[in-house]
């Protein structure tokens, strides 16, 4: 087996070492950011929702403040952020290269695209089940958790979903600027010293872990969507049932 891969990918097992490493610093950012980036995003989202005109905590300064700073760092190109934010990434961590100089831009180039993506995904929320909520006396964060989020969380899971392929992409785009992981690889071995077979190994294995992405959030995606839609049929069931 080991021969066959040398005789078809020469350069891979040459530096399979630096190959592995490179993979491993890729999930290191993806798996950093990723948390951050879904915690601050989904705050920020809410934050949108509930803060709207009309929402249940409106508030118009709060409103505009989040989403001046969501458009601000969403209309700037990935590349071009890197670069803006080294001094603030240095000031940070302490570097502007490798996966710890990765880590801040990554964020701030993913928060803004899954506030979007999060607040569209809770806009889509029936309106009627918000107003039946705070009927029955449902605050603020009763209607955040038990309405908004439990409804939405076929339409969350599908948002995360395209958010994390978008997430691989910037670390791979990252890997431009010295960030290191599997794109610093397929440019530093593969397209500088005309290594064909590492470039066609990087793109495979890319385009299986957006395979993967893909199948765990659609299968999640369905999964929830089947049990809304069974508790949502016994509850008119039910409803029925008593009138």
């Amino acid at each position: 087996m080991g021969e066959w891969i040398k005789s078809i990918m020469p350069n891979v097992a040459k530096y399979s070492s630096k190959f592995w490493d490179s993979v491993g610093a890729t999930f290191q950012m993806f798996a950093i950011a990723g948390v951050i980036a879904f915690i601050v995003g989904l705050l920020f989202g809410i934050v949108l929702v509930v803060t709207r005109k009309g929402g249940v905590c409106q508030n118009a300064v709060v409103y505009r403040i989040v989403d001046i700073i969501t458009n601000f760092f969403r209309s700037i190109p990935f590349l071009i952020l890197l670069i803006f934010l080294i001094p603030l990434t240095r000031r940070v961590v302490g570097t502007a290269i490798g996966v710890k100089g990765a880590i801040v831009p990554l964020v701030f180039g993913t928060v803004p695209f899954f506030t979007r993506q999060v607040e569209a995904a809770l806009h889509n929320v029936d309106e009627g089940k918000i107003e039946a909520a705070r009927s029955m006396g449902s605050g603020p964060v009763g209607i955040i958790f038990r309405v908004y989020l439990h409804e939405a969380v076929p339409e969350l899971a599908r948002v995360t979903t395209i958010t994390a392929i978008s997430l691989i992409g910037f670390t791979t785009m990252a890997g431009a600027v010295g960030a290191g992981g599997i794109g610093s690889f397929a440019i530093d071995y593969g397209q500088s010293q005309n290594h064909q077979d590492i470039v066609v190994v990087c793109v495979i294995l890319l385009v299986l872990i957006t395979f993967i992405f893909q199948g765990i959030g659609s299968f999640v995606a369905k999964k929830t969507t089947n049990r809304s839609l069974i508790k949502s049929i016994k509850s008119n069931s039910n409803h029925k049932k008593e009138k």
